[in-house]
Formats: C-alpha cells, structure tokens, sequence
C-alpha cells in the first residue's frame, strides 16, 4: 500500500510536532529533517530483518525542512524507515527498490548524498531492532558493505543499486511509561565518580556468586549475588548499586549506551566494547538489555537507573556527540559513502566537509565531525540531552572529545583547514549545553581535548572537565620525578585554570580512566603490551607515553604504590574519578587500549577480592590465559584483598568529612566554611620547589583537620607537623608503607595511635594523621 499523508502546514509548529516517532490518542505522527530533499517516503516494516516494507506513505514538507506526516491505526511496536530522493537523485515514476531510475549523481552541489535504495532509519528513534554489524544481517550472506553508495561494482552491481530495506536497522515505535525514583541529587563537590562499561562492571561470571564472595567484607552485606542471565546487562549494573554504595563513590558513569556497532559473536574487526561509535543518540544499546524485546532496553535502563537513585547514588552517561558510526568517505573517494541515517537525509546540516564535499576526519581520526555551526544539529544534541535527562533520568554526562563542539568548520581543505581548528570556548553549542545543565540540574563534564589541540580550563563556566594535568602531574611525581610545584598545584584542584570555572569540583581528578593504563597495570609495566594474543589482546592504538613504572620489579613497592596514587586521588580538592576494577587491582596485563576486546578477561573479576593474592585467581573456567601476578600476595589474611579494604576506607573517609568535599578555595568563602590547602617541606621551613620529592599538606579545616605527608624519594624522611590546636590530638590515620599492609594500611578513625612532634615517613610512601578533639 501507499499513501500520502500531509498534515496542514498550520499545525506544524516544532513544539508541537517535535522529530521523531510520536504516539498519541491521535496516532501517531513521524518526523524527520532533511530540507534539502524532494521526496520523503515512510515505510512500515513487519520484521527487522529479511523481508520488505507492507506498507509505504509519502511524508509532507513544511517550511521548516521538516516532513511530517500521522498515522492512525498503527500499532505500537510498529518497525519503520525512510527512503528520501533529492537533485542528485529526483524521484522518477520508473523507479522501484534496487533500480537506478532517477539517478543524477552521488551527491548533490552541497554535498547531500540522497539515495532512495539506502533504507534510512530515524535519527531520533527511541529504540533500533539491531547494529549494522549484527550476526544476524552477517548471516544473511553480506557485510556492511551493502549499505555504502557510489559506482564501485559489487558482484555485477553498481554498490549504488543494492537495495538495503532487508538489513538496515529499523526504528522502533515505543511510549513507555515506566516511573523512575526521583534522582538524589548529589552536590557535585560531594561526588566520586566510577567509570565503567556495562560488560565490564558485570559481564564477567564471577558476579553470579557475587554476595557470597563479599559476605566477609565490612559494609557489604546488602551485595547480592546477580543472576547468570544478568551478566552484561542493564539489570545487573542495577543489582551492582549496593557493592558501588558501600565502596564509598556516588556516581557510576556508564561508557557509552546509546546504540552502537558490534557484533553479537564478536567476529573479527566486528567488535566495539566500549561503544564509541554511535547510531542513536535517543536508543538505548539493545546488546545490553535483558529485555531485548520491542520496549525492553528502555524499560530496563529505567529500572537500572531507579536502582542507583534508591540507595542515593547517580549514573552519568557517557556521550559521544562529535562523530557518528556513519563514518567517512569510503577509500577517500567523494562519492562513496555508508550513510544509514543523518548522513542520508541532510549531509550539509550534520556532518563538517571540505570544499571538495569530502568529509572532514581531522579532530576525531573517526570518519566524521558533526558540523555544530548547523542549528539543527545543536538542537540534536539539546534534543538528545533533555530525552535521556527528563524521560531517562540519569543524572550527568560526560562528552567524548567535547572540543570538537567547540570547533567552528572552515570549510577548506586538508591542507588548509586553519579555522577549524580553533577552539571556541563560547561556542552556542557549549553554551547552551552549560545552560541547560544548570536548568535542569544536571552535571556536564568534558573531556577537553580531541587530535587537534587540549583545552583543558578552558571551557565555559559551569562545565567540568577531565582534568589532565592532574594525572599527569601525579604520575609523574608518585615515580619520582620531583616535579612539585605543579603537583601541589593539582592537588590544590588546579587553581589557575578552574578558579572561574564554577569551583574546585569541576576539576575531575583522575589517575586510570579505560584510556590507558589502568592502576595496577600503572605501577608495573615501563610500556604498553598490546599486540598479545586473546583474551588480552590484539588491540590497536593506545598512548605510548604513558608516564609509568613497573616499580623496579618489585610486587611489594607496587601494592604500596597503588595505595599511594588511591590515597592522594581521595585527599586532593576536586572530584576523584576511577575506573572499574581499580579497587581490587585488576590488571589487563599491560594492554593500554582494549576498546575492541570483548573479552571476559577485560571486565571486573571479583573473585580478585577474598584473596591475598589477587592477580593469581583464575580469568574464568576453562582459560588457560592467566593474569600477570604483578603484586604478589598481600601481607594480610588469606582471604583479605589489602587494597580493596584500603580503598573502601579512602574513598568512605572522604564521604564523611566535608574538608575533603571541596567546592572552594581557602579564603574565598566564610572563615566558618573556610578549608585551607597548606603546603609545606618536611621540616615546614621554606616553601615547596620542584626537585622535592616529599611534600607536607596540612588541611585546615573548621572540622577535623588533616596532615598528609607524602614522600616519594627512594629513603624515609621526617615530617614536622603543624602546631596542633589546644585540646586536640594528632591520631594516625594512614600509612601505606608495606610495614603496615597486615592491617590494610589504616586504623579507624579515633583508633590509631596517638602522635606528636617528628614523623619518620618510609621511602614511597604516604601517611595520614587526623586531628581530632576527644575532650
């Protein structure tokens, strides 16, 4: 069947009629930009793979761009997609799926690449039925080859003329009305953030017996073991709130779980474990759900999110909104493309190009920049933020490269692409992102820099920003670099470039994040081991500068020095982030870039926790792969993990004191607020310089105060506290040096011994007083 369906231009105003898929009483109404097109066919799908549309309807276009058109009688469920013509390709009577009749050119003057035999799905559908790289088109007897344009012969065929309807992900038709438990709420200065993906926080089978293996652990008694059928999933990054609760963060930031390519089976170049290449910046990834029928990945993402919110944690998504899956010229030749969804319905409003309509690939190293000099394609991000904000309620995001949304495109060639490269930190982009997250209470953070620059302190007021100097910094003082003054700077919550910024917690501190290495892996190799064979590798990429040290070989210097970077991550101003496993002391065997792995050997093993010796468990049933038995074995009871005890306490120490939830600088607020970062030598004579390696902070407070003394020259030095206040007595906190690890490296709070004048620090190490008064 086939129909026109036009509404009357007079009840299309955008509020009203909003892109997308909308249900109502009235039916339901379909809506897609592409301004630059002369026909616009909607078509209705019984299946999402191997068959062709039942029905097909002609959209109308209103003067916006926009066209529009309602169905009513349609079921909800309903799988849908688009054909679009346009100059390049005018709509010709003669014309059926798989035939050339029409057909101009592969773009058009502006760069629009219209091609009615590309089935295209809706850019803001709530839900797609599957991935182009699914096994499911793969066993259909073709790969994603067949969605590209241009004249290349592919079996006797023109790639132009193979029709796509059969295999293109289909958008999916859903109104769901599921409640979410209202969001906490959480002040950013009060927030630690864990990074993790949904396979690697509970794919690993380890979390079927995840109670059982916590039941001995101090404050997880709520832990529960998770279902078999929930490994990887939704659901079981819900059940895993408690276990999050009681390490001490607040937030889980979720890698990237909007749809996305990967293979079901993981075949070869197939994979994408971390999810950095979106399709759908509206559909949840359906790889992920449980649920994976029509409304299940949106009602199971729900439900997770409700399980965060009610033991008053958050979730912070992960967003990737400077490139697309859609990827770039094929083989560098302008005609040939493998558009699937925005590229296919307006090229020109979306996507950066050079003069030579070639697509710009300079800033991403992906395929593609989305072109933020379009209105539309700002509003798609705001559209996309509000969706997963309002209807999903998650309560944070994190932006992939978010400097490309700051690039404003020049327009020019490779050779000469000069303004592109420049960042503008009031860009309208930004700015309205900033905007809208104070709006709606929302945390947006950065990651400041893309290949063609870092813009770290340079994002509008009111963004936070993954903090890279700070890691920098820290890793290079902790092996001994003696770089001091700009380590003292950092742990001061990078004063000079955040100062403006909205507070010190918009400086996300971070030492291992699932770029790079993670900390076990930091403190043990001098460089990367990427090219092993699975489960650990082969991978691609990774940073060869990794400012590392495998600690001299030493097991024992490694556990204390992964104590030490835990430690002063928790104690500086900002907001500690960490990334999955680091509690524990997961390793992936030197690998800095496992983005394509999707290997159980990369994903969080908590049988790593009941044990002494970590490294030494086995990576899963019937794998003769082993971990790497970097740390050795604790100094502590067989069934105690010293650094995971270690951890807990930090990162729960820091929740209850509000000296270490800093949104201020001393001396910028109330004296009854006031907090003061005091740093000091050794001996407390003279001021800090680079080439020191020992460093005093005493933290002033109107609460308790602490004194943190750190010494990373290679034999023990000691520290002369500040006077101690009249009534008050120093107790020790920490001490991460290996002669104190049969206890986990602290005492709690009130129990440690007393102190006074003259601390020897060992070599590598960090100690911790308190102040307290016990009057």
């Amino acid at each position: 069947m086939s129909a026109v369906i036009a509404l009357d231009e007079a009840s299309w105003p955008t509020a009203t009629w909003p892109l997308g898929a909308h249900p109502s009483q009235h039916g339901i109404t379909f809506a897609v930009y592409a301004p630059a097109a002369t026909r616009v066919q909607l078509e209705i799908f019984p299946a999402a793979i191997g068959v062709f549309a039942t029905d097909t309807f002609v959209l109308g276009k209103g003067a916006d761009g926009i066209w529009r058109g309602n169905l009513q009688g349609l079921q909800l469920n309903a799988l849908y997609g688009f054909r679009v013509w346009g100059r390049n390709w005018p709509f010709d009577e003669e014309w059926e799926p798989g035939s050339s009749a029409g057909f101009i050119a592969d773009l058009d003057e502006d760069g629009n690449r219209f091609n009615p035999n590309k089935v295209l799905f809706d850019p803001y559908a709530r839900e797609l039925t599957h991935n182009l790289y699914t096994d499911r088109v793969a066993r259909l007897g073709v790969n994603d080859g067949v969605f590209g344009t241009g004249g290349d012969d592919v079996n006797g065929v023109p790639r132009r003329e193979l029709d796509t309807a059969i295999y293109v992900p289909k958008g999916v038709v859903i109104a769901d009305y599921t409640t979410v438990t209202p969001k906490p709420h959480i002040p950013g200065e009060r927030s630690a953030i864990y990074e993790a993906s949904v396979d690697q926080a509970t794919a690993h089978p380890s979390v079927v017996r995840l109670g059982d293996l916590l039941a001995d652990e101090p404050g997880y008694e709520a832990v529960e073991n998770i279902p078999d059928e929930y490994r990887g999933t939704y659901k079981g990054v819900g059940m895993l709130a408690p276990y999050l609760k009681a390490l001490g963060v607040t937030t889980i930031e979720l890698l990237p779980v909007h749809e996305t390519n990967a293979s079901e089976s993981g075949r070869n170049s197939k994979t994408n474990a971390w999810g950095y290449m979106t399709l759908g910046f509206f559909a949840p990834n359906r790889l992920y759900a449980h649920d994976r029928s029509p409304g299940g990945p949106t009602r199971e993402l729900k439900d997770m999110v409700s399980a965060f919110h009610d033991v008053g944690l958050e979730v912070y998504l992960d967003v990737v909104y400077n490139h697309t899956a859609e990827g770039g010229n094929w083989g560098g030749d302008v005609n040939t493309v493998g558009f699937t969804t925005l590229g296919g319905f307006a090229t020109a409003a979306y996507y950066q190009m050079t003069d030579s309509k070639i697509l710009v690939d300079g800033a991403t190293g992906t395929g593609n920049q989305i072109n933020y000099s379009s209105e539309v394609a700002r509003q798609l991000v705001l559209d996309s933020l509000k969706y997963w904000t309002e209807t999903m309620q998650v309560d944070g995001f994190r932006f992939d490269l978010a400097t490309v949304l700051g690039r404003l495109p020049g327009n020019a060639d490779p050779e000469d692409w000069g303004n592109q490269k420049r960042f503008f930190g009031d860009h309208p982009l930004l700015l309205a992102i900033r905007d809208f997250a104070a709006e709606h209470d929302v945390e947006v953070i950065a990651e400041a820099w893309d290949l063609w620059g870092y813009e770290v302190g340079n994002f509008p007021k009111g963004w936070g920003e993954w903090n890279g100097r700070f890691r920098d910094a820290v890793r290079r003082f902790t092996k001994g670099d003696g770089n001091a003054q700009v380590f003292v700077d950092m742990f001061n919550g990078d004063y000079h470039h955040f100062h403006d910024a909205g507070g010190a917690q918009k400086t996300i501190n971070f030492v291992t994040a699932h770029d790079g290495f993670n900390l076990a892996d930091l403190v043990s190799y001098q460089q990367k081991d990427n090219d092993q064979p699975f489960p650990f590798g082969p991978s691609d990429g990774g940073s060869d500068d990794n400012l590392s040290w495998d600690s001299g070989g030493s097991q024992s210097l490694r556990r204390q020095r992964a104590r030490n970077l835990w430690a002063i991550l928790f104690l500086s101003r900002g907001v500690p982030m960490v990334v999955a496993g680091d509690e524990f002391g997961r390793t992936q065997n030197g690998n800095n870039n496992p983005w394509e792995l999707h290997s159980l050997a990369m994903c969080n093993n908590y049988a790593m926790i009941p044990t002494n010796a970590p490294q030494s468990v086995a990576v899963e049933a019937g794998v003769e792969a082993t971990y790497h038995d970097n740390f050795g074995e604790f100094e502590t009871p067989e069934t105690v993990n010293g650094l995971f005890r270690f951890a807990t306490f930090i990162a729960n120490l820091r929740q209850r004191h509000y000296a270490l939830q800093q949104g201020h600088w001393g001396d910028l607020i109330p004296d009854d607020q006031d907090v003061s970062f005091l740093f000091r030598t050794p001996s407390g004579i003279g001021g800090v310089e680079d080439g020191d390696r020992a460093v005093g902070v005493y933290i002033n407070s109107p609460g308790d105060n602490f004194f943190v003394m750190i010494n990373m020259r290679d034999e023990a030095v000691v520290f002369t506290p500040p006077l101690i206040t009249e009534g008050n007595v120093w107790r020790i906190l920490v001490n991460t040096d290996l002669e104190e690890e049969s206890h986990c490296n602290y005492w709690p709070e009130g129990e440690g011994a007393e102190q006074s004048i003259g601390q020897i620090v060992p070599a590598w190490s960090v100690v911790v007083w308190q102040e307290r008064n016990e009057a």
